[in-house]
């Protein structure tokens, strides 16, 4: 039976974004869809959990590797000279400027500690862009613990440097040459690996998606991202964004921002890349242990993603995404990969900051719609830095002849 035992959020349990129904749904969507192996290990991590997070020497011990060894609070910069391009007054967190270059850190940290808290040895974990692998080595070598990451065959090629950083940190890196080579197989194999080993193992896992309590658990992690974005808005300006923005794949550093503002005024949107724009053109079904809004053909075959971005690069999205999206509390538009691309250059030629093709999906949206949002504040969640993506975009821009 799962534990539904109440717990100190330290947050208002009225709000929109408060724990999800006993079964772990978000509406109709979440849920544990998992082989009655992993069953007990899912309700073994809820009851870790729920008894981690109301543990104060747990989340002081969390508050304090994330204050003096990830970097937090990340800062929250206001852009003056894109702001007057786009006739938007804009504001960036700061996410790049975490340890390991993006929010990944925030959720990873919080699930290593509490691996080592369940007497786990090892961290199992799946990676697209590499950010999240590399975290996760990261949080592994800090903590003495074994390490294993799963990434796409394609991905590793397009991401060689950070493939490189998870060996340097002490990790295991397999390819994962089943189906498309990407980052939803790199999820099969991790979930495999999980399986076989559940009981020293913890899976890892990188976004707000997966069974239950996954995508409850690693929005948790994310929430201090949204909790710091209001606090440091409300102090910049007196008050809160008419927009928040960010880019989702499974959706992470949306729902961690999100967080922050669900119980304002302020407009949420969730930016998905055109070829993966699973809550604007897919239909409910099941994928990896959740139900939620899912790309799928005409027999409910789960379709591929495309996305030049290898982080976005996925036909799901987390449920809570799914049910924020179906009671019309958040909006979900896609930009194309030229759309992409054009953002990247305009934010690091205005103001000096090289984003990751994932986070340059928000800013094209912004680019995009400025003229509809003219004079209003727009907070931008920058989920990463582009160095990862550089060698990706000289080849991008070369073959455009800009390069």
């Amino acid at each position: 039976m799962t534990d539904t035992t109440p717990f100190d959020t330290r947050f208002d349990d009225d709000s929109l974004m408060s724990e999800p129904d006993p079964t772990g749904r978000f509406g109709e969507f979440g849920g544990r869809f998992v082989p009655e192996t992993l069953v007990p290990a899912c309700q073994q991590l809820e009851a870790g959990f729920r008894e981690a997070w109301s543990d104060p020497e747990f989340r002081d011990e969390l508050d304090t590797i994330l204050r003096d060894y990830a970097g937090r609070p990340s800062m929250l910069t206001e852009c003056f000279r894109l702001s007057e391009e786009l006739g938007v007054r804009i504001f960036m967190k700061r996410e790049d400027l975490n340890h390991t270059g993006s929010h990944k850190i925030n959720n990873v940290l919080g699930q290593a500690l509490l691996a080592k808290r369940m007497g786990k040895q090892r961290l199992v974990a799946e990676t697209g862009a590499g950010q999240h692998g590399v975290a996760t080595a990261t949080a592994a070598a800090l903590m003495g613990l074994d390490c294993k990451v799963y990434m796409g065959a394609v991905d590793v090629e397009r991401q060689a440097l950070n493939v490189f950083r998870m060996r340097l940190l002490g990790a295991e890196v397999e390819a994962v040459h089943s189906g498309s080579k990407t980052l939803k197989d790199a999820v099969n194999e991790a979930m495999r690996d999980w399986v076989a080993t559940v009981d020293g193992s913890h899976y890892c896992l990188g976004s707000v998606m997966g069974p239950h309590p996954y995508p409850w658990m690693v929005r948790q992690f994310h929430r201090v991202i949204g909790d710091e974005a209001r606090e440091q808005c409300r102090a910049a300006t007196g008050g809160d964004p008419d927009v928040v923005v960010a880019c989702v794949g499974g959706g992470s550093n949306a729902i961690g921002i999100f967080t922050g503002f669900v119980d304002t005024d302020a407009r949420l949107v969730g930016v998905e890349p055109a070829g993966g724009a699973a809550v604007r053109h897919g239909v409910p079904g099941v994928v990896h242990g959740m139900r939620s809004y899912l790309m799928q053909d005409e027999y409910g075959q789960v379709e591929e993603a495309l996305s030049i971005s290898a982080g976005l690069d996925y036909p799901g999205v987390g449920p809570e995404h799914s049910w924020l999206s179906s009671i019309g509390r958040a909006e979900y538009p896609n930009v194309t990969d030229d759309e992409v691309v054009e953002a990247f250059q305009l934010l690091s030629r205005t103001e000096g900051i090289i984003p990751a093709l994932e986070s340059a999906h928000a800013i094209a949206w912004l680019s995009r719609e400025a003229h509809t949002i003219q004079g209003q504040t727009v907070v931008v969640n920058l989920s990463g830095r582009g160095d990862k993506d550089v060698a990706q975009m000289m080849d991008v821009l070369g073959d455009r002849g800009e390069a």
